[in-house]
């Protein structure tokens, strides 16, 4: 998959773990888009490494879903580490 794609992936699975988690986190879309291509990258990892299949093509639904829930790792971490430093 291209850097470009990647970046795409990234963004779009970003806006998904924004809709799918529930509450507020700290920062807006852009941010939750970066945390996004984070959060691809995490559940490309997790996907290699615990899988042992790393992300593949563009459309293919487990690169997706890998995308997806690393993202809302990263979301998930990001509003404990927000939610702490507005205190």
């Amino acid at each position: 998959m291209g850097f470009i794609a990647f970046i795409i992936l990234g963004l779009i699975a970003g806006a998904i773990a924004k809709a799918i988690l529930p509450g507020t986190q700290g920062g807006g879309w852009l941010v939750t888009m970066i945390l996004g291509v984070i959060g691809s990258i995490l559940g490309g990892w997790l996907g290699g490494a615990l899988f042992d299949k790393p992300l593949s093509g563009f459309f293919s639904p487990y690169t997706w879903l890998m995308a997806i829930i690393g993202s809302l790792i990263v979301l998930v971490i990001w509003g404990f580490v927000t939610g702490r430093a507005r205190r």
